[in-house]
């Protein structure tokens, strides 16, 4: 990775970006053309410039292409064999054993862009080593499970990301426990944070260790480096059903009697029709309270953007209904943003919390949207916020699909917001907060 100065002292930026990546990720049925809305977008706006902010610069680095021993790693050869048409395929199997049919056909291109996308979110966590941010749009894959496709995703690359975060070194700043010779050896923590409007099955699934009976009492360094939270919608008939897309049970749930399996580190928080900014603002604390428990050295955020107003992923679901109605920023004053709109959120982690963030892409379907987002979330982690009035500049190839406004904003629509019982806090969350509490008490307890 080349650096833009070798006497610059601005903190460094990993931006993973190339011709070729843009190329077989445009290929995406679900998401056509849109890697190259964003990237574009990001381009036309002088993101890339290395002069765009005083504090931080932004490195641009080409992403390899992953290997199928870079894709082993996670994946089963029979699913990797088929799907890349390479080794030994069964010659009985048929696509829809792997989950490649009606939301994950196979399509012309489908080798180069599991590899291309693979290669570029595993380069974005190599990155890591030498800058503290980096930044992969065209990730975020949090849907694809070991032998199988599934909601669009077709390689795990989320889950590879993490596998290579566990092996890198504990960050010197974060805290460790009294006892210094055990901190000297203890592993780094992974934190994932989904913030998709649909679960992390993919993700979460594959570091679920469930118990019977969660251990309560303290217990001498846990050896668990990996803790998943998924905030997302769920109802009936909503993708994708899983019995890990709930909260987690309240303390009385989780005795010896009770026989009910949890996993403390596989979190979940589901909410109702019409998610808000000012939801997200009432859930945050929690969020917060997770990531202090947990204490993690490198943090994945998967910043999906279907939950945002106007998502046709989310309206297609609903028969045009609608399911999110989050927004971009509703920058209330010159350098502040709405708390709990989107921006807010990334801002949060980025500039408050400890550790090294990852920064990945995943849902979002309407095109212009998603690219108004990441060019957005890039410009916070530059250290210099866009303003949400900006204009989409005229040279920008796709100028007049960014219209009525022509701006950077995505506002929030009229939709009711069924986490509030009339402007109060549901119940449902009220019990959401003392659930995760005791939650957060464990997480604590297994750290000491």
């Amino acid at each position: 990775m080349n650096s833009n100065s070798a006497t610059d002292s601005r903190a460094a930026i990993a931006y993973i970006v190339s011709t070729d990546l843009i190329k077989w990720s445009s290929l995406l049925p679900s998401n056509p053309k849109r890697s190259l809305f964003v990237h574009t977008l990001v381009k036309d706006l002088e993101l890339l410039s290395p002069s765009y902010s005083a504090t931080r610069r932004i490195r641009v680095v080409r992403p390899r292409t992953a290997t199928y021993e870079d894709l082993e790693v996670y994946h089963s050869k029979e699913y990797l064999n088929f799907l890349l048409g390479e080794g030994e395929p069964d010659p009985d199997a048929l696509p829809e054993d792997f989950g490649l049919e009606d939301d994950c056909p196979l399509f012309p291109g489908l080798n180069e862009y599991v590899r291309a996308v693979a290669g570029a979110t595993l380069t974005a966590a190599n990155a890591l080593k030498l800058v503290d941010v980096a930044i992969c749009w065209d990730g975020g894959r949090h849907h694809a499970q070991k032998a199988r496709a599934s909601g669009f995703c077709y390689v795990a690359d989320c889950v590879l990301a993490i596998l290579i975060l566990k092996r890198f070194p504990p960050m010197p700043q974060a805290r460790d426990t009294p006892d210094k010779s055990s901190a000297n050896t203890r592993k780094a923590r992974v934190m994932y944070l989904d913030l998709d409007v649909h679960f992390s099955d993919g993700v979460s699934q594959a570091f679920y260790q469930p118990t019977t009976t969660p251990a309560i009492k303290p217990r001498t360094n846990s050896n668990r480096q990996v803790l998943t939270l998924s905030i997302h919608h769920t109802s009936p008939g909503f993708f994708p059903a899983s019995p890990l897309s709930g909260l987690p049970p309240s303390l009385s749930e989780v005795t010896p009697a009770s026989n009910r399996s949890f996993d403390p580190y596989t979190l979940s928080i589901p909410l109702n029709r019409g998610l808000s900014s000012q939801t997200y603002r009432a859930i945050w604390p929690i969020v917060e309270r997770v990531k202090d428990a947990f204490d993690p050295d490198y943090i994945v955020v998967q910043c999906g953007v279907d939950a945002l107003a106007g998502d046709p992923g989310s309206s297609t679901e609903f028969k045009s209904v609608g399911v999110g109605n989050w927004s971009l920023g509703g920058r209330t004053g010159v350098s502040e943003v709405e708390e709990g709109s989107l921006g807010w959120c990334i801002e949060r982690v980025l500039s408050t919390w400890q550790g090294k963030k990852l920064l990945l892409g995943g849902g979002g379907y309407h095109s212009p949207n998603a690219a108004r987002a990441w060019a957005y979330l890039t410009s916070i982690a530059l250290d210099k916020p866009l303003h949400l009035d900006t204009g989409i500049p005229l040279t920008h190839d796709e100028f007049p699909l960014y219209g009525p406004s022509f701006t950077l904003d995505v506002p929030p629509g009229n939709m009711e917001d069924l986490n509030w019982d009339r402007e109060e806090e549901s119940q449902f969350l009220r019990d959401a907060k003392e659930r995760f509490e005791w939650v957060c008490k464990v997480l604590e307890m297994h750290r000491l």
